[in-house]
């Protein structure tokens, strides 16, 4: 998951428990069900340069987030 490191401002003040790619504004960005999320993201770290093993690991990893356990 989601290293949460104050100092590189991941870690949103408003929730501890959120990155800020998930937490902004008081509310959880993505609002749609788990599958869509997690195909975001993967998505996501691949135009970041992931490559696609990981990216898809890193995003089955979500699914222990607060947001996702026992929903995903």
């Amino acid at each position: 998951m989601m290293p949460l490191d104050e100092k590189h401002g991941q870690v949103t003040r408003e929730d501890p428990r959120y990155c800020t790619y998930c937490f902004r504004d008081g509310k959880l960005c993505y609002e749609g069900d788990y599958e869509g999320f997690r195909k975001a993201c993967s998505e996501g770290m691949r135009k970041q340069g992931v490559n696609a093993p990981l990216a898809w690991f890193y995003a089955w990893m979500t699914r222990f987030a607060p947001r996702w356990k026992g929903r995903a």
